[in-house]
């Protein structure tokens, strides 16, 4: 018969092995779940490959907390690299008091975007800081750090499981950017199960409060393979204003070279 002295070290020794049981057993789902969330987001970004370049007029609709409209006319430019990030250019058209404001940006897999803003009422171009990545573009509820392209390397990853949005079946993966200037803590992101189109990112402050909300809908496809949405809407549900982009006359494989992305053509950018 065990006497009192050896039982309880039994039962000791017994109760550690559970324990590192169970702590391995969740390490191995943590990992489990960092490679599916990984996984699914190479997917989506594999499935929207080769188209190139793309134009695109694009409608940005400005809303305040009461509900007070401002409309901007913009044109869009992007070219596909396939060993770094995108390239894009946005030119404002109207109203007349942001007329022939452009905005250059270089997005980059590893190390800090390169991006560039010409304001045509100081005649100059203005870089963009990576420490000012989290501001607000062009007063919309869109930071410069949104308007970047998906790159994998950007983001470490967590599945979270699925859930249904816009009536489709997704996934929903968490993601933590990796650059210490990023406005985020982390972002939330729904995937649709048939085309692996985002659907929603909800985006998380510094304070890991929900900050923002982006909803695409009306997606269509183009070139047989890749799909844009036609209409997007970022919500700030810290501030109650709200940006809405629509986008009309998209085009692909126009003609577009690294020469046209180039901040020393901003200024007459078109």
């Amino acid at each position: 018969m065990l006497n009192k002295k050896t039982a309880v070290g039994l039962f000791t020794t017994f109760a550690l092995v559970m324990a590192s049981h169970s702590i391995l057993a969740k390490t191995q789902e943590k990992l489990s779940a960092q490679a599916r969330g990984l996984e699914i987001s190479k997917e989506a970004k594999s499935r929207d490959i080769g188209w190139v370049d793309n134009t695109s007029d694009m409608t940005m609709r400005l809303r305040n907390k009461q509900g007070q409209e401002s409309i901007r006319e913009i044109k869009t430019k992007t070219l596909e690299l396939l060993d770094d990030g995108d390239k894009s250019l946005t030119i404002f058209n109207k109203p007349r008091d942001v007329k022939g404001t452009s905005f250059l940006s270089f997005s980059h897999a590893v190390g800090n975007d390169d991006q560039w803003l010409y304001l045509p009422s100081l005649k100059r171009v203005k870089r963009i800081s990576s420490r000012n990545k989290s501001g607000p573009f062009m007063g919309s509820e869109f930071s410069f750090e949104d308007l970047s392209s998906f790159e994998i390397e950007k983001y470490n990853y967590n599945y979270l499981g699925d859930e249904v949005v816009n009536d489709l079946d997704s996934f929903m993966v968490e993601q933590f950017p990796v650059d210490e200037n990023s406005g985020y803590t982390r972002r939330i992101v729904w995937l649709d199960k048939a085309e692996y189109r985002v659907q929603k990112i909800d985006f998380y402050d510094r304070k890991n409060a929900l900050l923002k909300t982006l909803s695409y809908s009306n997606y269509k496809q183009y070139l047989d393979k890749y799909w844009r949405a036609d209409s997007a809407e970022m919500i700030n549900h810290q501030s109650g204003k709200s940006t809405e982009l629509q986008w009309q006359n998209y085009t692909f494989k126009t003609g577009l070279v690294d020469g046209d992305f180039n901040k020393n053509t901003l200024k007459r950018a078109r």
